[in-house]
């Protein structure tokens, strides 16, 4: 069930991921007890296929199985997260859906849900327990039809690391600790301690420091999985900034909210999706 459907402009869409077709069945049926309105677009039988279905049908909802074959649903959450945004729209209006991660009782993964970035199903799907979940997910996407610069979705990166980490201790990169980056015509080494922040195009990302612009060819998507989340937040698709380094937040005049770093002038702009880092602002 992977194409698309004609479907009104308030009905919000889903869509679903996991190896067990079963278990797809099940929790499409409990769905259409508990949320009869919700619209399943299209069917995924692994991680990777999720991530594409996601993407051609930039759906309100998604729920991935945390364990799948090839790529598993924390990865493929990964690259839903760092999905460019669909063509017309503007960059601070950058899509991003509510995830619901299925899984088998596991202590340690639903304790890194209490963060609140996201949800989740145990299997097999209970109706009450559902219930709970679609509730939570309608009252969300509620306010960000409401207001949406004061209820975007919380951002994912630290949620999706602490989850990664949880389930598969041995698979965890070390921490980046150095950076070997062209300057000019010389390769330098440089402290991730002293980077300011990283900011990519389609083919370098640029990083700064307060005496150095340097630029390397891999991209934030993989500086996510090597970075600590606690030193580097994500505040746009394409920016990662050192938190040590924030000096102020303020907004423009469009209502966005803008980093300003201590020792470079520069000022980088947080995207709606994770405007909810400075829940002060």
């Amino acid at each position: 069930m992977n194409h698309p459907l004609e479907l009104s402009a308030a009905a919000p869409r889903a869509v679903l991921a996991d190896d067990e077709r079963l278990m797809r069945d099940q929790l499409r049926a409990r769905l259409a007890e508990t949320w009869p309105e919700l619209q399943v677009v299209a069917e995924a039988k692994n991680g990777l296929e999720a991530v594409q279905l996601v993407e051609q049908h930039r759906p309100e909802v998604v729920f991935l199985d945390i364990r799948m074959p090839g790529l598993s649903g924390v990865e493929a959450a990964r690259q839903i997260a760092q999905l460019a945004p669909a063509e017309g729209s503007r960059e601070e209006d950058n899509w991003l859906p509510e995830l619901v991660f299925i899984t088998a009782y596991d202590q340690y993964a639903v304790e890194a849900f209490e963060q609140g970035a996201a949800d989740y199903v145990l299997k097999p799907a209970e109706r009450e327990r559902l219930a709970l979940t679609v509730a939570r997910i309608r009252k969300r996407l509620q306010a960000r039809r409401g207001s949406p610069a004061d209820a975007a979705p919380p951002p994912l990166q630290r949620l999706l690391h602490d989850l990664q980490q949880r389930l598969n201790p041995g698979l965890v990169p070390p921490r980046l600790q150095w950076i070997q980056a062209n300057v000019g015509s010389t390769i330098q080494m440089i402290a991730v301690a002293e980077v300011l922040f990283f900011v990519s195009d389609e083919k370098y990302t640029r990083v700064q420091t307060a005496q150095v612009e340097a630029l390397i060819r891999k991209p934030i998507k993989e500086l996510l999985d090597e970075l600590d989340p606690e030193a580097f937040w994500q505040i746009h698709r394409s920016a990662l900034v050192n938190v040590k380094a924030i000096d102020s937040v303020t907004r423009d005049f469009r209502g966005r909210q803008i980093v300003s770093v201590r020792g470079h002038p520069e000022k980088l702009e947080v995207s709606r999706s994770y405007a909810s880092l400075f829940k002060g602002m």
